[in-house]
């Protein structure tokens, strides 16, 4: 008995997001058309326009299925913290370890970045998608730093972007400069800087309570 079109549709859309995941990677983002999306599925233009939109909404569909496999990874190296070393180290190391796939990951989505920046709708759909990955990010991220008795010296989400932010820089770096430069080595330098332990701080907030105040001290 054939499929009813409920049925295939999460067949169909796997098919879709398949194919245009792998012409993203081998061609780009841009050189991309829906019509070679739709062949190399063997599907149709209709079941494309059944589906999604447009090709923008695709990719988005691709970004938020790297975001729930990228946090799921944390998430599991949060659960099992290696001893000796700082929590978000670890983190870094753990995303460092998917080279080939983040590599290919950050050439698809800083092309769709660009073309985002250059149409405001676009941008605006992708920031709305990037901000669930900020906040995914810092829920790991203060899990992990809590595990071990840490705590970040600025808000989280603000360690958080700064953390991507460094992430993105450098990988563009060793991508044009070559693994040579050691730019994944600069991560830890942030990370230590920016945390600290959550005893420490509230040994400082303890002792600045404790200090009498001026006219205290002269009584």
């Amino acid at each position: 008995m054939p499929k009813s079109p409920t049925r295939r549709r999460p067949l169909t859309r796997a098919a879709l997001t398949e194919s245009a995941w792998a012409l993203f990677t081998e061609r780009g983002f841009h050189a991309t058309s829906i019509s070679d999306i739709v062949e190399r599925a063997g599907l149709t233009r209709g079941a494309f326009y059944s589906n999604y939109r447009d090709k923008e909404e695709l990719f988005l569909t691709l970004y938020d299925t790297h975001t729930g496999r990228l946090l799921a990874e944390l998430e599991d190296a949060t659960a099992r913290p290696e001893p000796g070393k700082h929590a978000l180290v670890q983190l870094q190391e753990r995303i460092a370890g998917r080279t080939r796939e983040e590599r290919q990951w950050f050439l698809v989505s800083m092309e769709f970045t660009l073309h985002a920046a250059r149409n405001p709708v676009v941008a605006q759909q992708l920031a709305a998608h990037e901000e669930r990955l900020t906040q995914g990010l810092t829920e790991v991220l203060t899990a992990a730093l809590a595990r071990t008795g840490s705590r970040p010296v600025v808000p989280a989400d603000d360690l958080t972007r700064l953390l991507v932010a460094l992430f993105e820089g450098l990988t563009a770096r060793r991508l044009i400069h070559g693994a040579a430069h050691h730019t994944q080595d600069l991560i830890p330098h942030l990370i230590h800087a920016l945390t600290t332990p959550a005893h420490a701080t509230a040994t400082a907030t303890s002792d600045e309570q404790a200090e009498p105040t001026g006219g205290e001290a002269r009584d």
